[in-house]
């Protein structure tokens, strides 16, 4: 979890991943600036799994490759 936010500055995703994650969330801003602050705030609960980590956050849960700390996806958490 410290190594995520260790390599904050490695966080980014695709053309393709910024579409994806805008729809999947509904946000208009910055895609990757967004997840960022996300993964920052005290209230994350991050974890790994498999060859990725998980943040889940404000009903969201936001999926990162491990390696290279690609944003794959981001989702609304359904109850």
């Amino acid at each position: 979890m410290n190594n995520l936010i260790n390599n904050i500055d490695k966080v980014h995703t695709t053309t393709l991943g910024i579409e994806r994650i805008k729809k999947n969330i509904n946000i208009s801003n910055d895609v990757v600036e967004y997840i960022k602050n996300k993964i920052l705030n005290k209230k994350s609960n991050i974890y790994i799994k498999g060859k990725n980590y998980y943040v889940e956050i404000d009903n969201i849960i936001i999926t990162i490759n491990s390696y290279n700390y690609c944003i794959i996806t981001a989702h609304t958490i359904k109850h």
